[in-house]
This record gives C-alpha cells, structure tokens and sequence, in this order.
C-alpha cells in the first residue's frame, strides 16, 4: 500500500447496487475500500432515487458508520426511529449493532458513507422486509 491512493468515486469506482438487486433509477452504490486501498475504514458514495426506500436493514458486527448527506434529503430509520436528513452536510453515526436503512427524499438524495474500523466482507447482518409499513 502506497503513502496515499485518489479514486473518482462517482467514474472509476464501480456500481455495485444491481449486485443487491437494484435498478440505476433506485439506488447507486459506489464502495471505495478496496479502490482506495483503505486499511482502518471504508468510504462508499450513494445515490438514493427520489421516494425510493431500501426495506431491508443491515447492522454490523464490529463497523459503526457514518452517513453524510451531500445533497437532496434523506430519511434514515435507525433502530426503531426514523431521522429525516433534509440539510446538506449533516450527518449521522450509527452504533454497529442499530439495524438501518434510507429513503430517498422527493428530489432524491447523495450520501457518503463512512465506516470503521475496516472489517472487510462479512461483518454485515442484513434483515429482509425490515422497513415495510
């Protein structure tokens, strides 16, 4: 690993949300880690479709995350909370054991994700059909 490693989230670092089952008009998500060589954290950008929800939440084992919002607004259900997001650069951190996930807002919104430490793949507990109402 090099003293540092620039990647172009948005062109260079690959979609990797229609390997979770979504269209490019729900959900974009742009994963850095590993392009980014990264060794204590992880960085992820994501796109969330206007009105889109992603029903199924995830915790982690040993990862807390942070949710920034770049743009559009946001609505994070985090345990049994929701908390809307509607201000750009605000942000959120989420205890790795709280299940989470987004809803895009009526204009759709841009979010980076944060998480340490790296615990590369399978630190993630997913449940399906979680935010469902």
């Amino acid at each position: 690993m090099g003293a540092y490693r620039v990647a172009r989230l948005k062109t260079e670092v690959d979609d990797q949300a229609h390997n979770f089952g979504f269209t490019e008009d729900e959900f974009e998500l742009r994963m850095a880690r590993v392009p980014l060589e990264c060794s204590d954290c992880g960085i992820s950008y994501a796109r969330i479709g206007p009105g889109f929800r992603v029903t199924a939440g995830h915790a982690h084992r040993r990862q807390e995350e942070v949710y920034v919002l770049v743009n559009g607004s946001v609505r994070v259900k985090v345990g049994d909370d929701v908390v809307q997001l509607d201000e750009p650069w605000t942000a959120i951190r989420i205890a790795p054991e709280t299940v989470r996930a987004v809803e895009g807002g009526p204009e759709g919104a841009e979010l980076l994700f944060v998480g340490a430490p790296n615990t590369g793949p399978g630190d993630g507990i997913n449940t399906e059909n979680w935010w469902v109402d």
